[in-house]
């Protein structure tokens, strides 16, 4: 008899998944690859890491597309992108929690820095490679110029808000987010130091324009 696999394991929810979906549509449509422009590249152009979302892989036309406009909006030296343990090598399965992640994440940010030593370094993700982005960021060994979310599950499964990562760093964090099918971009300085009701006055800001 076929033995059913543990209830524990953790599952995308259709909601995650329309989620995704959604964003993929969204953002970054319409964007021409083909219009890819030479520029010279110095030590101090920043070098990105840039993590995949629950559902897909780096090898995405999303992921894809993405990673061609933030090297050429960043004047990048390198965006490096790479597939989670649980995805690699076309594998389907459900995603981890974000927590059991950051190590694996920090071993790609380790190599890139080794590679370009002194360029800045800036992480992006999408989705759930943003929050994964952004607990890597909180990290007091690794010197992070910046973080670029490109959606953010601010919002677990039961509801409860993720947000205490997003308190607590200090450097500058830009979120790409989706309301009424328009992309709003906000903006979080590193000098600031937001309360809770701070942080969502921001975000209604940046959602009515």
């Amino acid at each position: 008899m076929a033995r059913k696999r543990g209830s524990k394991r953790r599952r995308m929810s259709q909601d995650e998944r329309k989620e995704e979906e959604e964003e993929e549509q969204t953002i970054g449509g319409g964007v021409d690859e083909g219009n890819e422009k030479s520029v010279e590249k110095s030590d101090k152009c920043p070098v990105v890491v840039f993590a995949h979302g629950a559902g897909a892989p780096s090898s995405s036309d999303w992921m894809v597309r993405w990673k061609g406009m933030l090297a050429e909006a960043l004047n990048a030296v390198e965006v490096v992108t790479f597939d989670y343990p649980y995805i690699a090598g076309g594998k389907r399965r459900a995603p981890p929690k974000a927590e059991k992640l950051v190590d694996f994440h920090r071993d790609i940010v380790g190599k890139t820095l080794a590679k370009y030593p002194g360029h800045p370094l800036i992480l992006a993700g999408k989705s759930m490679g943003s929050r994964v982005s952004c607990m890597v960021a909180g990290e007091k060994d690794i010197s992070v110029s910046a973080v670029v979310c490109l959606g953010y599950p601010l919002k677990g499964m039961n509801g409860a808000l993720r947000d205490e990562i997003l308190l607590q760093l200090k450097v500058p964090v830009m979120f790409v987010i989706i309301a009424f099918y328009v992309v709003h971009l906000i903006v979080v300085p590193t000098y600031i130091s937001y309360s809770n009701s701070k942080y969502q006055e921001l975000i209604t800001k940046g959602l009515t324009g």
